[in-house]
């Protein structure tokens, strides 16, 4: 009797954890200058969105992997993800020995869409990520400020972050966590923002050199957490999938 009110609690614990990480906070609209993607260095746009305030953990992972099989390790197509995809998962319906609160990775952007799609959300844009991520504790846009700077170059020089538990990062203006310094994350529009000869049609460019030769037309060349935020999403594809990459769901309202 104790052992099965024991059950019922836990499983209790973990509905209303799982209902509190599915939250979702307004971004409200306003302007910025963003690194790349803006033909002039005038603001763009982004209007009011709503964001989860926390990554997709394993646990979220696995109870949409219940509901849709054919996304497990073993029965994704290939055409979806590649080989890497939930690598560290001990099964199709098992993530192993790691924390249930854990952002889930090595998923592709293939499998984070349908994902958010299953939840009524989408994958925030790059424009719309990026505005919420330069956000501090207390000022909207903190990227003039050099130990908001500090905190995130600092992250990148850390290994395994991503088996640290979500919300353990400072929360933001927004009232969202782990923007910076846990995993890093899939936007809808990943790989949009730097252009290829073969994207132009101009055979005369190599398209393997974009990446590098992208900073002539960044708007910040000082925005040394940026430009590789950027890099790092222009050398993914779709079906990719790594240990340190996650992701987290955007809407139009609160679900």
């Amino acid at each position: 009797m104790q052992k099965s009110i024991f059950i019922l609690i836990f499983l209790a614990q973990l509905t209303f954890e799982s209902a509190q990480h599915n939250k979702m906070v307004p971004i409200k609209e306003g302007s910025f200058v963003p690194l790349y993607g803006a033909t002039t260095k005038d603001p763009v746009s982004v209007k009011t969105f709503f964001l989860d305030v926390y990554p997709v953990t394993n646990i979220e992972y696995l109870k949409f992997i219940k509901k849709n099989s054919n996304y497990s390790k073993s029965k994704i197509k290939g055409i979806f993800a590649d080989k890497s995809y939930l690598a560290y998962w001990k099964n199709d319906f098992d993530f192993g020995n790691v924390n249930p609160k854990a952002p889930v990775t090595n998923v592709s952007w293939f499998a984070a869409k349908k994902y958010c799609e299953c939840q009524g959300k989408r994958l925030p844009t790059i424009d719309e990520w990026e505005y919420a991520a330069m956000a501090n504790e207390r000022k909207i846009d903190a990227r003039t400020k050099t130990e908001f700077n500090k905190y995130i170059l600092s992250w990148y020089e850390k290994s395994k972050t991503y088996e640290n538990e979500i919300g353990k990062t400072f929360k933001n203006y927004w009232g969202v966590y782990d923007m910076h310094g846990l995993v890093w994350e899939w936007t809808f529009d990943f790989n949009s923002s730097f252009l290829s000869g073969e994207s132009r049609k101009d055979k005369s460019e190599d398209k393997n050199l974009f990446c590098g030769a992208g900073s002539v037309n960044a708007t910040d060349l000082m925005d040394y957490a940026a430009f590789m935020r950027y890099a790092f999403r222009a050398s993914l594809k779709a079906q990719y999938s790594t240990r340190n990459l996650g992701f987290r769901c955007a809407g139009a309202r609160q679900q």
